[in-house]
C-alpha cells in the first residue's frame, strides 16, 4: 500500500518528519518516486556459514531504547520487546545540506509515531530519533540496490551485526569494510550482513495502524 503524502502529515509524528514531506515536493535532483514511500520490513540476508551468521539470517529489524537491533520476525517470540521498524524513503528536510533521501520508520503504534534512522558519526551504530537527534549525524542519502530489495545507505550495502551480549546484536554501518576493527570490532564479535526490504501487505499495513 502507498502512504499518500497528506496522509503522513496527518500522523502526530517527531518535529521534522512533516518537514521532510514538504522538502520531499521541493526536490529537484530526484524524481518523485511514489514506490519509495511504500512501507517495507527490514530483513536480514547472511552469506557466511558461521553459528552467527546462521542465528542472524532471516531475522528483523527492530528498535529499542533509540538504536537499532536484530531480533526474531515474530514479535512474541523476543525476549526483549521491540518495535518492529516498517520503513520507508523520504528527502530529509534541511536547508544546510544538499538534499538528501533520508529513512523514516515508525517507532510506536499508539500514539503514531515516526523517526529518522540514522548513523552515528561517532560510533557508526544505526540509531533513531527526530530531527535535531538526527541532523549532526549521516542521515542518508538512503536508497536501494538495483532489484529493489537490498538497503544501502551512500551507495553501499555496508551494514554488519555486532554481539553486545548473549543474543543481542545490534547493526553497525561499516563505511571501510574492515568489520569495525578501528573501533568496536577490536572487542565484539562482527559479523557481515544485508539488509534487504519487505514490504508490507494490506494485511500488515491494516494490522500496523490498528497496533
Amino acid at each position: 500500500m502507498v502512504i499518500g503524502l497528506l496522509t503522513i502529515a496527518s500522523i502526530p509524528t517527531v518535529i521534522g518528519v512533516c518537514e521532510g514531506v514538504s522538502e520531499q515536493k521541493k526536490a529537484n535532483k530526484r524524481k518523485p518516486d511514489e514506490k519509495r514511500l511504500e512501507k517495507f520490513y527490514i530483513d536480514v540476508f547472511c552469506e557466511a556459514n558461521s553459528e552467527e551468521a546462521r542465528q542472524l539470517h532471516g531475522r528483523r529489524v527492530g528498535l529499542r531504547d533509540n538504536k537499532v537491533y536484530l531480533d526474531s520476525a515474530s514479535s512474541d517470540s523476543r525476549s526483549i520487546p521491540s518495535h518492529t521498524a516498517e520503513a520507508f524513503y523520504i528527502s530529509y528536510p534541511d536547508e544546510e545540506r544538499e538534499p538528501t533521501l533520508g529513512l523514516v520508520s515508525t517507532v510506536s503504534v499508539d500514539p503514531p509515531m515516526l523517526n529518522w534512522i540514522y548513523v552515528d558519526k561517532n560510533t557508526f551504530e544505526l540509531k533513531y530519533g527526530n530531527r535535531t537527534q538526527s541532523r549532526e549525524h549521516l542521515v542518508g542519502p538512503w536508497d536501494w540496490t538495483e532489484d529493489q530489495v537490498g538497503v544501502t545507505v551512500q551507495d553501499i550495502e555496508g551494514f554488519v551485526a555486532v554481539k553486545e551480549e548473549d543474543g543481542v546484536w545490534a547493526v553497525y554501518f561499516d563505511a571501510q569494510g574492515d568489520g569495525l576493527r578501528w573501533g568496536v570490532g577490536g572487542k565484539k564479535k562482527v559479523v557481515e550482513i544485508s539488509l534487504e526490504r519487505r514490504l508490507l501487505n494490506l494485511k500488515e499495513e491494516k494490522e500496523g495502524e490498528e497496533g
